[in-house]
């Protein structure tokens, strides 16, 4: 008998329905309501908090909110279904990107509304370009450089914040604001803090809606603004077109849009690997062609964003959360989301409701946001830093952009430099992660590399490579001999698995060998084909599997001679990464005799 755990076999979820299942109408559209009303305050309000902050006018807030709620369907509808290699396939709420808000700010300042779409449409294009060759930044965007950034966001953010949640409207008291922020902040937090389950879920909705009340109270809420909405309809004359001088403002501005880009594309990826990870009943290997489609899918929802002239977009974590809980990963879900998005958009009495509500309580809103983006990229530099290397990177960046923020660092010196491109703190502290990331990775010990084909009789020149690789560090034979094995079971299997599918042709591979903190990494990169590696090693340890032996053997192999095998499956390409430990040295015969 199985072992069964909780009601099921060990290794399975608790997955009700799959990403390819068809759960019924009635259940689908319910759990699309679910999804939409628990976000969709934070794709309408975060475009909100860029203009107020920014004294845009009322008719192009109520534009950019129209259009963030339109492109956040469309995109989310996208990331479901999946057009060709745009898109994910799973269940990714697209929403407005808080970690824009900064950004966006300035350039309205600076330039306007025309400005910003021009901004964004330019930097979505930088998107696209790393959703194509994903497998090539897979060493400078790192977790590292991604979670230093993010918590620089709510460094630059927050003083933006703390001024909305201080400022008390005219012909009000004084402490209509304050109590607004603090019923607000109050309530989310406790909330959020002893409960479990759906109600938590919901902690930001009530939280809001008891600051908004209090507001109203105090006379802050405008009802007005809500009443003279029409029921449904488009705004009218809110595009604001683009502006197409390219001044100084535009080169100034555009590498923190880019490394702003980047960041929510990293963040991206991280979702579209969780979310494969609680979508199926069994564990699957991550794979990067969902990731290249997610990122893919983000890029076309920042174009359509500028091309719509409001705030940029990207993926919700909340999906992989929400999805854990219910158990329904399927797409038709995720469909549903996008579809209910579009409908809010054409009803502006809704969207009104949400607009009415204070800069004070949306502060208080946005402050725990910040702050839970930021535990976010400390829990990400925390997993990493168990290397000092990018410990030292996150600490060294963190704090220079700090610095950089607020004006401690040679102000003299840098005020107006490169058009102030420094005295953004998410910007120059991110500069200095990716730079210090391309510094470590320069000076790594040398990368030996072989370029041959996937073929058996190349076999023996690997071998010949790899011993080579092993005398010029100093190990012995019999580390030699174990990479030889490592080269021929991982060929083998590379084989096999070709040709268990379609006709067996060669494909150029590239062997790349190098030493990292006393082992050998060899990486072998070859043109991409369908079947995961790890999902087969994977296999291996289910003892009622059904399988041919002989497919087994190579991989058993690899399994005990490697430390570690990662295969990474892009479009373009895949990569299988495999750590080596050399054999541990026997003590000399006579310390044996003494013992």
């Amino acid at each position: 008998m199985d072992a069964m755990e909780d009601g099921g076999p060990v290794g399975q979820r608790h997955i009700r329905f799959e990403p390819d299942d068809k759960p019924p109408a009635a259940l689908t559209v319910g759990m699309g309501l679910q999804f939409a009303v628990l976000t969709i305050a934070g794709i309408v309000l975060t475009p909100a908090i860029v203009i107020r902050a920014a004294d845009g006018s009322d008719s192009y807030l109520t534009w950019a909110v129209f259009a963030a709620a339109f492109v956040s369907g469309v995109s989310t509808i996208l990331q479901s279904v999946r057009f060709g290699r745009i898109g994910a396939g799973y269940v990714l709420l697209m929403g407005t990107s808080g970690a824009f808000i900064a950004v966006c700010v300035t350039a309205l300042v600076e330039g306007g509304p025309g400005l910003l779409a021009v901004l964004v449409v330019a930097s979505s294009l930088f998107q696209f370009l790393l959703a194509a060759r994903l497998s090539l930044f897979r060493r400078l965007v790192t977790p590292v450089v991604a979670g230093t950034v993010l918590m620089l966001i709510a460094v630059t953010v927050m003083p933006l914040i703390f001024d909305m949640v201080s400022a008390s409207p005219e012909d009000s008291s004084d402490w209509s604001a304050p109590t607004s922020a603090l019923v607000t902040i109050l309530l989310v937090v406790a909330i959020a803090l002893k409960s479990s389950g759906g109600l938590r879920l919901w902690a930001p909705v009530i939280g809001v809606l008891a600051g908004s009340i209090a507001a109203a109270a105090f006379g802050l809420y405008e009802f007005d603004q809500v009443a003279d909405a029409p029921w449904v309809g488009v705004p009218d004359g809110g595009w604001p077109g683009f502006e197409l001088s390219f001044d100084s403002a535009f080169w100034s501005l555009l590498p923190a849009f880019v490394l702003v880009t980047i960041i929510g594309a990293v963040e991206t990826i991280g979702d579209s690997v969780a979310i494969q990870r609680v979508s199926w009943r069994k564990p699957r290997a991550v794979d990067y062609r969902v990731v290249q489609g997610a990122v893919a899918a983000d890029g076309t929802g920042n174009l359509l964003s500028g091309l719509a002239g409001t705030v940029p977009n990207t993926t919700y974590s909340t999906s992989v959360s929400i999805t854990e809980l219910t158990g329904v990963a399927a797409r038709r879900v995720g469909v549903a989301i996008g579809v209910i998005f579009v409908m809010l958009a054409f009803l502006p009495k809704f969207l009104a409701l949400v607009l009415a509500i204070p800069d004070a309580v949306v502060a208080a809103y946005v402050t725990v946001l910040m702050a839970l983006l930021f535990v976010v990229g400390m829990k990400i530099v925390s997993e990493e830093a168990a290397d000092y290397r990018k410990g030292l990177i996150a600490g060294v960046a963190f704090w220079l952009g700090v610095g950089f923020q607020n004006n401690l660092i040679f102000p003299e010196y840098l005020e107006g430099f490169a058009g102030g491109f420094l005295e953004n703190g998410m910007t120059s502290g991110g500069l200095v992660a990716i730079v210090l990331t391309l510094f470590t990775e320069a000076t790594q010990s040398r990368r030996h590399r072989l370029r041959t084909n996937l073929a058996p009789p190349e076999l023996p020149r690997i071998q010949e490579f790899l011993n080579a690789f092993a005398t010029r560090h100093g190990w012995g034979k019999s580390m030699s001999q174990r990479l030889d094995a490592v080269a021929e079971e991982t060929l083998a299997t590379l084989l096999d698995a070709e040709q268990a599918g379609e006709a067996s042709t060669d494909r150029s591979l590239r062997v790349t060998a190098s030493k990292q903190d006393g082992r050998a990494v060899l990486e072998f990169v070859a043109a991409a084909r369908g079947e995961n590696i790890e999902d087969r090693l994977a296999v291996l340890d289910e003892p009622t599997a059904d399988r041919p032996v002989e497919r087994d053997v190579s991989l058993r192999l690899l399994q005990h001679y490697a430390t570690s095998v990662l295969h990474q499956q892009y479009h373009e390409l895949e990569i299988v990464t495999v750590h080596v430990n050399p054999p541990a040295k026997s003590p000399p015969a006579g310390e044996l005799a003494e013992k």
